[in-house]
């Protein structure tokens, strides 16, 4: 069990290391602060906002249960998708 925590810290660390080495191959007026790693993983490094933060956190317009992470490297999940949903009652 020590040696998963330690390899997923590590693939975590080079995940991190290779969406920042992404961000500078970029030329300076180009960088963004966010995109994907190898076009797969989804990495953003500007500072969150409140609507950036309950856009990907709860947001219950969205059909996704995981979703891009707000701030950082990686994925959410999207907490408004884990409560259920309530039917729609008509009273016609």
């Amino acid at each position: 069990m020590r040696f998963l925590k330690t390899l997923f810290k590590l693939a975590f660390i080079a995940l991190v290391i290779a969406a920042i080495a992404e961000e500078l191959r970029k030329p300076r007026g180009q960088r963004e602060g966010f995109g994907r790693v190898a076009g797969l993983v989804p990495y953003d490094f500007r500072i969150p906002t409140p609507d950036r933060f309950k856009d990907r956190m709860w947001n219950p317009n969205d059909d996704r249960l995981i979703t891009e992470t707000p701030f950082g490297v990686g994925w959410s999940l999207n907490l408004a998708r884990l409560r259920p949903r309530q039917p729609d009652v008509s009273w016609n």
